[in-house]
């Protein structure tokens, strides 16, 4: 007789504790997908036990996962603000932290019509959230990457009101925005921590020395890309509000306003056109 589903979890669990803080999190959601049920039905049904296909597979996915594939990319999904997306190995993975910069927009900024750029948009998990809560906004959301700018596609249908290109930042790029948002690759080059995200794409982490190369850009490019009084909002490293901060004001942006995430680190800033 084989083992029961509470019995695999826990086993497994166990081999995850140590590359995973949510161990048994983790191996709930890979049997979850292998047995396309939810994670409250797996409570009800502990003690049931799998058929040997189905213990391999959640046993091959629980592999992947021991490896340190995130889950993410084992599912190919992420939850993010109110929506499901799809990721792959070509797009970060959507962080808790980002949605606050959702959060700052939809406090600060009505339903009237507007136009907003996105700039790295990645999954378009910014964009597809605030194109969801604003329809009178009309979205462009950019990714340099070609595969990156197919996945926002998919997890935009259904929003009239977003677009999706390909496009190195500004480039291209004539008209003039309300808005401006980006959730640009932060990370130093030699960051430690870098080796904990080998299985993402290193083009959306890193950014020069110091992790600013592509908020200088964002920020250079900004003035001429917003309308008079528009906005600019960027996420950033923990330790970065300060640099960014000068960098905004060197670039005569007015109005800078600093915010930190949930973990209470410095996590964005928000700065207005003059």
């Amino acid at each position: 007789m084989g083992n029961s589903i509470a019995e695999l979890i826990d086993a497994r669990s166990q081999t995850l504790s140590a590359i995973s803080d949510t161990p048994e999190l983790d191996c709930r959601m890979l049997m979850a997908r292998v047995l396309g049920k939810g994670r409250d039905w797996l409570f009800a049904h502990g003690d049931e036990t799998l058929p040997g296909c189905q213990e391999l597979a959640f046993n091959e996915l629980a592999d992947r996962r021991r490896r340190g594939e995130p889950v993410a990319y084992i599912l190919g999904r992420k939850g993010f603000w109110k929506h499901d997306f799809q990721v792959t190995s070509a797009t970060l993975i959507p962080r808790p932290e980002t949605e606050l910069l959702v959060e700052i927009l939809l406090e600060r900024f009505d339903d009237s019509p507007r136009q907003l750029l996105d700039l790295g948009t990645g999954t378009g998990a910014i964009a597809v959230a605030l194109a969801a809560e604003r329809r009178q906004w009309q979205l462009l959301a950019v990714d340099m990457d070609a595969d990156a700018v197919a996945v926002a596609g998919v997890n935009a249908r259904g929003l009239g009101n977003l677009r999706v290109q390909q496009g190195d930042w500004f480039g291209g790029i004539e008209q003039r925005f309300d808005l401006i948002v980006s959730n640009p690759p932060y990370i130093a080059e030699e960051d430690p921590h870098l080796a904990d995200l080998a299985f993402e794409p290193r083009s959306a982490l890193v950014s020069g020395p110091d992790g600013l190369d592509a908020i200088r850009l964002v920020i250079k490019g900004a003035p001429s890309h917003l309308k008079p009084g528009g906005c600019l909002l960027l996420e950033h490293g923990h330790d970065q509000q300060p640099a960014v901060t000068q960098l905004l004001e060197d670039a005569g942006m007015l109005n800078i306003e600093t915010f930190k995430d949930l973990q209470g680190q410095p996590r964005a800033v928000l700065a207005k056109q003059a």
